[in-house]
């Protein structure tokens, strides 16, 4: 006859209950282990997320309170210098009666511009060639065989609407996300 002595288990006792436990320690352990790796993980994920500077300069505000019709003015988003005109109704007129067939890179005014604000051209300053900046923003500066911009490095003439319209460049000037907060505030980016 077996006899039990004290702090051990009884002879009765089941084979399962010893996996059950051993099944609860490795989950548990592998638990603590998955913890464990996402601490230490995390910091080095986290790394590369863009730092507050950069996400501040992701977008902009530009107040267009002060430009009247027919100024343009120059300003910098994401390191890139922007071209915003205030276009007059004959600007607009003029890039409206063009043949979009005849355009190197066809977009009518109404493709760049916003429902609703089709006076404001929003457009990277940025010629589509070699990336010069045209000139025309300026009081007094060439505006180009089109009135818009010239860009002095090789040649290249856009229209009002900032469509390539004579020269190298292939491509007209590339239009950023914006969206207008008020009638007279715009965020770009």
């Amino acid at each position: 006859m077996a006899t039990q002595t004290q702090g051990t288990p009884p002879l009765s006792a089941s084979p399962d209950e010893g996996v059950r436990r051993r099944d609860f320690i490795y989950v548990a352990t592998g638990a603590f282990a998955g913890v464990g790796a996402a601490a230490v993980a995390w910091p080095l994920i986290n790394q590369m997320n863009p730092s507050a500077d950069v996400l501040a300069l992701s977008s902009i505000e530009v107040d267009l309170s002060s430009i009247q019709p027919g100024q343009a003015i120059k300003t910098i988003w994401r390191s890139k210098p922007v071209f915003v005109r205030n276009l007059t109704d004959a600007e607009q007129a003029e890039a409206n009666k063009v043949d979009i067939a005849s355009l190197r890179d066809p977009q009518s005014l109404a493709d760049r511009t916003l429902e609703g604000n089709r006076n404001w051209m929003i457009t990277l300053a940025v010629c589509t060639h070699l990336g010069c900046i045209p000139l025309g923003a300026a009081e007094g500066e060439v505006r180009g065989d089109y009135g818009g911009y010239f860009c002095p490095c090789h040649g290249s003439h856009y229209d009002t609407a900032a469509r390539i319209r004579k020269g190298p460049a292939p491509s007209n000037l590339e239009v950023p996300d914006y969206a207008f907060k008020s009638p007279t505030l715009v965020e770009i980016g």
